[in-house]
């Protein structure tokens, strides 16, 4: 009896994944007519359609999804396979991939990837920024190891690691009367103008909930996908915005007019995380770099009396 391939799996899952026989072709890292012929061959091994195909679009019948349900659990399987022989060689070494997001990767990973690589010369490590959702949705498919992001988030049957508090400040323009105090309560902020990062973002929904707002509430309609971008338009007078503490402490607000004060200490911060699979199993690759990262982002976090957050 003739069984399916690890690659003809591969070449149907990315299809249905993508709903898209060029991309899928991409991602597998073959022509498009190799991916075709692997799949026709596999409806021919099982002498049934897996998919439909038209000018226009791809069509997955029944069986082709429950098929691929079936695929994406043996694919895990190989490549947890494929992981346990890789760390057994050594904590941290050979291909890593890991997501991280915009409000976190500029911020930290030049600070931290040369040393790294020093105390992990054999890592690879390849790196993906994107907004929250869809390095999960990559995480889920396999297509990352782990990735880099900031709770809270509904991060499903993911398993996480926290890596440290990263609290919001508030960013206000020169001379505003609450740059007089020591620290900002969400309250002070009624009916300022509220300048927010585009839907997607994370950091969006933190500052909206450190503000008790709901929805897409932002009082000046202004929305950005830059912390660069948000921090000009507060400068120019156009209303406040909330920034991590990673972010100043980098030197995003260098140079600028801006003022920023920390949230209140009741004011719960962001806590970044580490994120991966379940079924993934180089916990000793998880743990090494979770404990490195803690470490790496304690030290670029504002230093502060003993018992305040």
């Amino acid at each position: 009896m003739y069984l399916p391939t690890i690659r003809q799996l591969q070449y149907l899952v990315a299809v249905i994944d993508l709903n898209h026989f060029g991309q899928a072709a991409e991602r597998c890292h073959v022509t498009q007519s190799t991916l075709s012929a692997g799949i026709a061959e596999l409806e021919n091994l099982l002498q049934a359609q897996l998919i439909e195909r038209t000018k226009r679009r791809v069509r997955v019948t029944p069986l082709g999804e429950e098929i691929a349900d079936k695929a994406r659990a043996l694919l895990d399987a190989a490549a947890d396979i494929a992981e346990t022989a890789r760390a057994a060689e050594a904590p941290l070494s050979g291909r890593f991939r890991m997501g991280v997001i915009p409000t976190i990767g500029p911020f930290v990973l030049p600070r931290v990837l040369a040393r790294l690589r020093k105390a992990y010369p054999d890592l690879r490590l390849y790196l993906r920024e994107g907004q929250t959702a869809p390095l999960i949705d990559q995480l889920r498919r396999g297509e990352l190891e782990a990735a880099l992001i900031a709770l809270p988030y509904d991060i499903g049957d993911l398993q996480r690691l926290l890596l440290g508090p990263d609290p919001l400040w508030v960013v206000l323009p020169e001379g505003h009367p609450l740059a007089q105090a020591k620290a900002v309560a969400p309250g002070d902020l009624a009916g300022e103008e509220l300048l927010l990062l585009e839907d997607g973002h994370c950091l969006r929904d933190h500052a909206l909930a450190a503000c008790s707002l709901k929805g897409s509430r932002g009082a000046g309609g202004f929305q950005s996908a830059s912390l660069y971008t948000l921090v000009e338009m507060v400068a120019n007078g156009l209303g406040v915005t909330f920034v991590p503490e990673i972010a100043i402490t980098a030197g995003l607000l260098k140079g600028s007019t801006v003022e920023a004060r920390p949230l209140t200490p009741d004011s719960p911060p962001r806590e970044l995380a580490l994120v991966w699979r379940r079924s993934f199993r180089r916990e000793s690759d998880l743990a090494a770099l979770a404990t490195y990262m803690r470490g790496q982002l304690a030290s670029l976090r504002f230093r502060r009396p003993a018992g305040q957050v």
